[in-house]
């Protein structure tokens, strides 16, 4: 298993159970990810999880995506790195979503 880096305080690790996963097809192969796979991963909450989903899916740099749950790990064989993400309430997947977007300020 490659490096790991998960941004979840341990409190969200109890409210962000979701994680949508994308293998990178930019970063995988070089740098960080030298001889594997690079793979990105979106911690959401449940009610979050489709809008993250479709999100996530419509990204040019992510393939194979899929949800899983709870402390996954991609296989060690494949990972070289893994970022898991933290979905708040002001993130881009939630933005047409006026009743998860935050009010900001001009």
């Amino acid at each position: 298993m490659g490096k790991i880096v998960d941004d979840r305080t341990e409190e969200q690790k109890k409210t962000h159970t979701w994680i949508v996963v994308g293998t990178d097809r930019f970063l995988s192969g070089w740098g960080g990810a030298a001889g594997g796979s690079s793979y990105a991963g979106w911690a959401c909450e449940y009610d979050h999880l489709k809008h993250v989903e479709y999100w996530v899916k419509s990204r040019s740099d992510q393939m194979r995506v899929r949800v899983v749950c709870g402390d996954y790990r991609p296989k060690a064989r494949n990972c070289s790195h893994f970022h898991i993400y933290v979905v708040k309430d002001n993130h881009p997947s939630l933005a047409h979503f006026p009743c998860y977007a935050t009010a900001q300020s001009p």
